[in-house]
């Protein structure tokens, strides 16, 4: 009989199949670059201080290809004269005559998702016509960027996007003069919220020099406020902490549950507060739980690629579990890029060690990459080049430029209006823990990032058989666990009719699909006790029709209510009989700490 391996130890899996890949295996070393690559690279990240890491060469091509494009198509041209000469007619009739014509939304409607002229105060004159303005004008561009012939789609997308952003900055709602909200304050308030608003710009200002001491005063704290639930870390090497809950009832199914949360972020956000924490929820269900806690990389893991991710993260957290519950399969449960990396990991699992999962949860996760959403506006070959080039230089993808590429993506919700409510209205938003979270972001190494835009975003090489893990390609339709896959109806990171593709890729397999309420973040953290939520849901056989998302979309049951308890039944489901809880660390009792660990806490 072998002895079971040790906790600290890899567990080998039996090695697949040799399959020669179509490109250069991701295990080879990078190449240094020539000295004239170099001191292109240098440059462009030097250049990228000054863009936000924006390529100033995708965005003019992108401009160039509409000009050129519009300057070639005089019917357009006719066509977009003709709606500003009517546009400005209308406007003007309703200012000339203003008691025949004046009414609130007259020429033009907000969106039912614009919420920047929500307040009944934009129908009073002249705030309301300075408003509907604005909506004629971003009508205007918008008909101007899109249904212009021979236009490449994905520029029509960046113009479009970027006469957006711009007309973002000049809304009325912007400016104290041209927002009643901000009258209707100051008034009330005599001036106080001028005079609050400018304290907040100074304190903000003076945060972001690095020199108050206000970011320090995090309302949240990691392991107090944040990331409580009772565990211990099991495992660790130099990417991954292990972590092993304690059990809370008197039994739990025997197959403990795997989560492998995306890197971009601390693990946390599923395990916030105790009244929105998914561990502690389903702990208090009767499941083992085991988390991933990444290691927030430094400028001396600048080589780490996606197979060093797969390798240390997913299959050492695996191996990991099973010395600690041997010949326990596994439901292996991924969110964001998390779920990406495990797809991969389940998929070159699947003919080296088929039984190794019992089930495959894939959370907001995009295995094709085709309609990745307004993400996809910043992924081109210029684009990728150049955040490269900038990357090569730190060794690391920084903090800032993920966090300022997502707040451009929703500027009105996460730049323009808190920038009003901070400075004009003189308000500061409650903090929460979901916010606290969102500020804790971590790096990404420059080898790893870069093989995830280009074979992932780029290249879509999973989606299309031509991914290589290690030296063997994989393929989703290897996949024959049954599955379980939530998408969320406003997810700007990961479209739901992208996360849903994963149908018929796993063509093989049980799935389960299930579309909640809310977005990226909020539509996953969705307590069951917490009013508000709703969810779809439908399943798919392995055997049975593939369903399109818009059909599947009309044929989806729909419940009010969080789809955590979806979940649980779910894994009950796939589960066997409740024994007595597993011994924390194993037999051997590893334990390197308590729970949230050290990587956690990492700046």
């Amino acid at each position: 009989m072998n002895p079971r391996p040790a906790i600290h130890q890899i567990v080998p899996f039996p090695a697949q199949a040799s399959v020669v890949p179509e490109g250069p295996c991701p295990c080879t070393p990078l190449e240094s670059p020539s000295i004239a690559e170099a001191i292109d690279r240098s440059v462009h990240a030097n250049l990228a201080r000054f863009t936000g890491g924006v390529s100033p060469a995708a965005l003019a091509l992108a401009f160039a290809d509409w000009e050129l494009h519009l300057a070639a198509s005089p019917g357009k041209q006719l066509a977009l004269a003709g709606e500003a000469a009517r546009s400005a007619y209308r406007f003007a009739e309703a200012m000339i005559l203003p008691n025949a014509k004046f009414a609130p939304w007259s020429l033009v409607e907000p969106a039912p998702a614009e919420r920047r002229f929500s307040a009944s105060d934009w129908e009073l004159p002249p705030f309301n016509m300075m408003a509907q303005a604005f909506l004629l004008a971003e009508q205007w561009w918008h008909s101007a960027a899109s249904g212009v012939r021979g236009l490449s789609q994905s520029n029509a997308a960046i113009a479009a996007f970027a006469m957006r952003q711009c007309l973002d900055m000049v809304a009325p709602s912007n400016f104290a003069c041209s927002n009643p909200e901000v009258w209707r304050k100051t008034m009330e308030s005599g001036g106080g919220n001028l005079a609050a608003g400018l304290h907040n710009w100074l304190e903000d200002a003076h945060a972001l020099l690095g020199s108050d001491a206000r970011g320090d005063r995090k309302p949240f704290a990691v392991g107090k406020d944040v990331a409580t639930t009772p565990g211990k870390v099991v495992y660790r090497n130099r990417l991954i902490e292990l972590i092993q809950y304690a059990p809370q009832t008197a039994e739990v199914r025997p197959e403990p549950v795997l989560i492998v949360p995306a890197w971009i972020m601390k693990y946390y956000i599923l395990d916030l507060s105790p009244h929105n924490s998914l561990v502690r929820y389903l702990v208090g269900q009767g499941f083992t739980v085991f988390m991933i806690s990444w290691r927030n990389p430094t400028e001396e893991d600048r080589d780490l690629g996606l197979e060093d991710y797969r390798k240390l993260g997913v299959d050492a957290a695996i191996a990991a579990i099973s010395a600690i519950m041997p010949r326990q399969p596994i439901h292996a449960a991924g969110y964001c890029l998390g779920g990406t990396l495990l797809s991969i990991a389940a998929a070159h699992l699947a003919t080296a060690q088929p039984d190794c999962l019992r089930s495959l949860t894939l959370l907001a996760a995009q295995t094709d990459f085709t309609e990745a959403g307004e993400l996809t506006l910043f992924i081109n070959e210029s684009q990728v080049a150049f955040l490269e080039d900038m990357m090569w230089e730190r060794g690391v993808l920084g903090t800032e430029q993920m966090a300022g590429a997502f707040q451009i993506l929703r500027s009105n919700d996460l730049i323009w209006s808190r920038a009003i409510r901070a400075y004009l209205m003189g308000e500061r938003s409650a903090p929460n823990d979901l916010m606290s979270w969102n500020a804790d972001a971590t790096r990404m190494p420059y080898r790893m990032h870069s093989e995830y835009l280009r074979r992932l975003f780029l290249n879509n090489e999973l989606a299309e058989g031509r991914y290589c893990a290690g030296c063997d390609l994989v393929s989703l339709s290897d996949l024959h666990a049954p599955m379980f896959v939530v998408g969320t109806q406003r997810d700007h990171v990961a479209p739901w009719r992208s996360t849903y593709k994963i149908n018929y890729l796993a063509a093989d397999a049980d799935v389960t699909y299930v579309l909640a309420s809310g977005g990226h973040n909020a539509g996953i953290v969705a307590p069951p006790d917490e009013v508000g939520h709703t969810h779809q849901v439908l399943g798919k056989m392995a055997d049975g029709p593939y369903l399109g998302p818009d059909e599947w979309l009309r044929h989806a049951t729909k419940h009010e209510g969080s789809w955590w308890p979806e979940w649980v039944s779910f894994l009950s489901q796939h589960s066997g009989a409740p024994v007595a809880p597993p011994p924390m660390g194993g037999p051997k009792q590893s334990m390197l700490a308590e729970a949230p660990g050290q990587y956690v806490l990492q700046r």
